[in-house]
């Protein structure tokens, strides 16, 4: 699998985050940079609909089956998805959170996903 088809796999799978991911994208890859649709940065638009959900402290158990998925096809992945999930996705997971509702989102992180964060911030985000 590419990271095109797992980039379509996720949004079909998780309409609703996905949807959320889709305005963010458009509204800085389209509008102000103006460049052809890239599912490697649409992973970071993703990363920032789930900061949005922690921010308004949605349950994180609506996104632990997407954290889940992700963190497997990390796992059993090529190096082009793997290298967006580690920088595009994990690495922007939490910007500008506060660890009180960064908590419950991080106990529900995979193990592998949480050494990704880790390895590149140095320390969780809590």
């Amino acid at each position: 699998m590419d990271l095109d088809t797992f980039c379509r796999q996720i949004r079909e799978a998780y309409p609703e985050i996905s949807a959320q991911a889709d305005k963010l994208y458009d509204e800085y890859w389209n509008r102000l940079v103006q460049t052809e649709f890239s599912s490697y940065s649409w992973f970071e638009s993703l990363a920032n609909a789930l900061n949005s959900e922690m921010k308004k402290k949605v349950i994180a158990d609506n996104y632990q089956a997407l954290l889940k998925t992700i963190s497997s096809v990390y796992e059993h992945g090529e190096s082009g998805i793997m290298k967006a999930i580690d920088v595009a996705f994990v690495e922007n997971l939490f910007w500008q959170v506060n660890s009180d509702n960064a908590r419950p989102y991080w106990e529900v992180m995979p193990k592998n996903l949480k050494g990704l964060y880790v390895e590149f911030h140095g320390q969780a985000p809590l």
